[in-house]
């Protein structure tokens, strides 16, 4: 059973997350940023992840604590439903076309957490999220997660698009790397550990 459910309570945003690695897409998506929802609901069908996530944050403020912590607890969430991340494939990789963009993702479940982001669309704005925001949440993911991730946005002139293209193939790289290998009896590493 590769389930976890996480919680996280600050001053600044309080957190639940639970997900299921081997679910269908199901689950609701509350975060209060309407964008951010979106994107969210792309992961869980495309990872076909079951995910729920509730997260009520100061977005008086701004959208960042809660963009960055749902990230965060996302990654804690998935680094214990991996647990030892015995007979994982653990290299994924998509490549999306989402209308004029193309989107990939490159992911390793190694341990070693690191991100690149390649976009031009970085400091543009979707209504009032400001697309870089998306680059704290996959950081946050790589460093509670304990995964690489190599993000690139190929070509694309719309950003929506292009944000779709990034989480489409987020999620189709997480469930090829996240995913049983029959042939796997151990740990897929030369280390013997993860």
């Amino acid at each position: 059973m590769r389930k976890a459910t996480v919680k996280r309570d600050t001053k600044e945003t309080k957190i639940s997350l639970s997900l299921d690695l081997d679910g269908t897409g199901e689950g609701t998506i509350d975060t209060g940023i309407g964008f951010f929802n979106h994107m969210l609901e792309l992961l869980k069908k495309h990872a076909l992840i079951d995910l729920t996530v509730k997260a009520d944050g100061d977005l008086d403020v701004d959208y960042h604590h809660t963009v960055e912590d749902v990230g965060l607890v996302f990654g804690q969430a998935l680094n214990q439903a991996l647990d030892d991340r015995k007979g994982i494939t653990r290299y994924g990789f998509a490549s999306i076309p989402m209308d004029e963009a193309l989107c990939e993702t490159s992911i390793d479940l190694g341990g070693r957490p690191f991100v690149v982001f390649v976009s031009g669309k970085k400091h543009m704005m979707i209504r009032d999220f400001e697309v870089k925001l998306l680059e704290e949440f996959f950081r946050a993911v790589s460093v509670e997660g304990r995964l690489n991730i190599h993000l690139r946005e190929i070509y694309g002139d719309e950003a929506h698009h292009v944000c779709e293209g990034i989480f489409k193939s987020f999620a189709r790289a997480l469930r090829q790397a996240a995913a049983k290998d029959p042939r796997e009896k151990g740990i897929p590493s030369s280390k013997g550990k993860i």
